[in-house]
């Protein structure tokens, strides 16, 4: 499986490796199509690819530390 989400970060997480830890942790593979990151905040554009219930308990992991997570349909432009 192989989904696309929009994640935008809060202050307090913007220098944490979250996207390392989910992918250690899930064993899943992220590819970060997009970012853009300030002082105060975190937006990233990223694919997580894995098993099914893999890609899904990672987003959720992203979800409970704070992440504002959005589902992306459709092409993205580089």
């Amino acid at each position: 499986m192989k989904k696309r989400v929009k994640l935008t970060f809060p202050q307090d997480l913007i220098k944490e490796p979250v996207i390392f830890t989910m992918a250690r942790k899930f064993d899943v593979i992220p590819n970060i199509r997009r970012a853009r990151v300030t002082e105060t905040v975190g937006e990233m554009i990223l694919e997580v690819e894995g098993e099914d219930e893999n890609v899904e308990k990672g987003i959720e992991s992203l979800k409970q530390q704070g992440v504002d997570v959005e589902l992306v349909e459709g092409d993205i432009l580089e």
